[in-house]
């Protein structure tokens, strides 16, 4: 069977590794003078840490010797990471695949982030399991990477900026301060404010809501990803409100990881699907 190995930034739950049989590596996460593995620091213990210290986590890529080693699996293996353009974690599979002599390796930049990347990675798995080949597999992945559709809703421009993963916010930081932005992912793998709302945070939700409606007739209703920083309510509501537009095969709402929490902060809620 073929491999099909991410990066902890994909945000997939455990049920879901285990379900669609998905390896996943994690990412170091530094924070109150401690070295934790993405996935060991539950999102309040990592935001009470940062309330209390007053300095923000820091992160590090999956090292090479990590990807070394699961490549040493005995299957072909495809393996699909955060975009290039926010860590160094798809370079390193790269140089740890090109070790390999045995078997073959895809190394597949997402140019995305969070369930950005599982869509893809789950995408692979359901390939897999239908029995289509490697490069049946890998074709098709890399086509898709552009049909993702990512954006998240965020409380503060804080973690972003002062983490240095969105350096194009920031000329717009200060302006932004009173104003709840909607991030997108970009077709480059980068990140940028998509729109900018005053209000209350609802009107930011709805604004989310607002553009699935829109694009609607080009989205692939299969799966649709719900990944928040632990707001629990803003995802039901999310979900009710896809639910009313569409018939969704499944909708699986999943908490971000310690990584993408430590890049955007609490109350980050995003909506990602695959567009046709």
């Amino acid at each position: 069977m073929i491999e099909i190995i991410t990066d902890s930034t994909s945000d997939l739950s455990p049920e879901l590794l285990e379900r669609f049989h998905i390896k996943r590596l994690p990412l170091t996460v530094f924070v109150d003078n401690h070295e934790v593995k993405d996935g060991d620091m539950t999102l309040r213990e990592l935001f009470d840490a940062v309330d209390r210290t007053g300095a923000l986590p820091k992160t590090s890529a999956v090292p090479v010797v990590d990807f070394s080693e699961a490549f040493k699996a005995q299957n072909d293996v495809i393996c699909i990471d955060i975009s290039s353009q926010l860590s160094a974690t798809y370079q390193n599979s790269v140089l740890a695949a090109a070790e390999v002599k045995d078997k073959r390796i895809a190394t597949v930049d997402s140019l995305n982030l969070s369930t950005g990347i599982g869509l893809l990675v789950v995408k692979a798995a359901e390939l897999r399991d239908q029995g289509r080949s490697f490069d049946e597999i890998v074709s098709e992945i890399r086509a898709t990477v552009p049909k993702i559709h990512t954006s998240f809703t965020i409380d503060t421009l804080d973690y972003l900026y002062k983490g240095g993963r969105c350096s194009a916010l920031a000329n717009i930081f200060g302006s932004l301060l009173h104003i709840r932005p909607v991030i997108e992912v970009r077709s480059d793998g980068t990140m940028g404010v998509k729109e900018k709302i005053g209000g209350a945070r609802k009107r930011a939700l709805l604004s989310m809501v607002a553009e699935f409606n829109t694009l609607l007739p080009t989205i692939d209703l299969h799966r649709v990803f719900i990944t928040h920083t632990g707001c629990d309510a803003d995802a039901a509501f999310l979900e009710s409100e896809l639910r009313k537009l569409a018939k969704i095969d499944e909708i699986c709402i999943t908490y971000a990881g310690s990584t993408i929490a430590s890049h955007c902060g609490p109350n980050t809620i995003g909506i990602l699907y695959i567009l046709k």
